[in-house]
């Protein structure tokens, strides 16, 4: 009898354990801004050449158009060749800002390649205690992934080199990242997509950059993606590349338990010396198991119209025949 009950009670508390995993863990919400607040620009990762500081400025004075307080990293016009400065004078900006209790944002001024050089010499101990918001998208992936598995939310938005793009191409661009800065409600419509697979799905969301989200595998800032609406972009890239992080991050299940996948731009995709004979969507959809509902064609990623998105937040996802939806919480 003694067995029997002590038997029950290792299954419950088993079965218990294994539901508390199920759960998807709610995330903290960084303070949203506020008139009067300060937000610092820098660049983590590759390097902004002189001509791009008309830009750099031009997006501090967007910030401070909207009441903010706008300040740029000591080091964001540093020349370390392929980067903006040495990995130490990156990390130290962004340790800088990590730490100042006044800056209440931290936007990437362009992403690049550099990011994940520095995210180990970082110290993210007074973050934890006080979380602020880290804007960006392609390269800032690597942040993105990691500052989620440290149970914060992120922003997943335009740079401040997306300003020399058409003013006209980017309303929404601008728009929607106001929003998320100022805690407005995220909620976007799109056309759907004939490769669209369609379903009803409420999930945290989380991604980011493809390229990027196969270098975090095997690290300790790679995505837990069970019960979890999975976003990917890129740029640049082969067909055969692509398939091969997709094939990656199977073998890796992050879509064996995923709830839905949303696919942003796949842009300036490289033809292949050998014709290989199949679609993006195709190549997505070959990973992804026949019951997951797919939304193609979100406008987030390398183009000029990039909405905003909070990484870590719950959204309701539509994916309908016409028309499909994603309604941040």
């Amino acid at each position: 009898m003694k067995k029997q009950t002590v038997f029950i009670l290792l299954f419950l508390m088993t079965f218990s354990s294994i539901i508390a995993q199920e759960k998807t863990k709610e995330l903290i919400t960084p303070p949203y801004l506020q008139k009067g607040d300060t937000i610092v620009i820098l660049a983590p990762a590759g390097i902004l050449k002189p001509g791009r500081k008309a830009v750099v400025l031009q997006a501090k004075k967007l910030a401070e158009s909207w009441g903010l307080k706008a300040v740029l990293g000591k080091n964001i016009f540093k020349n370390g060749k392929h980067f903006a400065g040495s990995d130490e004078e990156r990390c130290q900006d962004f340790q800088d800002a990590l730490d100042n209790p006044n800056i209440k944002a931290i936007w990437s001024a362009r992403g690049g390649y550099g990011s994940v050089r520095i995210l180990d010499l970082l110290d993210f101990t007074k973050f934890k205690q006080s979380p602020k918001w880290i804007i960006g998208y392609s390269d800032i992936t690597a942040f993105h992934n990691h500052i989620h598995n440290l149970g914060v939310e992120i922003i997943h938005g335009m740079m401040a080199t997306s300003l020399e793009e058409k003013p006209e191409d980017i309303i929404e661009t601008i728009s929607s990242f106001k929003n998320a800065l100022f805690g407005k409600q995220l909620s976007y419509t799109i056309p759907s997509s004939s490769y669209n697979r369609k379903g009803n799905v409420d999930g945290q969301i989380i991604g980011g950059n493809l390229a990027i989200l196969t270098s975090m595998l095997g690290s300790e800032s790679q995505l837990n993606t069970d019960h979890k609406i999975l976003f990917i972009e890129e740029i640049g890239e082969y067909k055969y590349s692509i398939d091969r992080m997709l094939q990656s991050l199977k073998r890796a299940k992050y879509f064996t338990k995923v709830k839905a996948v949303i696919i942003g731009d796949m842009s300036l995709i490289k033809k292949n010396s050998t014709k290989w004979g199949s679609s993006i969507e195709q190549l997505i959809l070959d990973v992804v198991p026949s019951n997951i509902p797919v939304l193609f064609n979100f406008p987030a990623g390398h183009e000029a119209d990039n909405r905003a998105m909070i990484f870590g937040r719950n959204i309701k996802l539509t994916v309908g025949k016409e028309k499909s939806s994603v309604v941040f919480k």
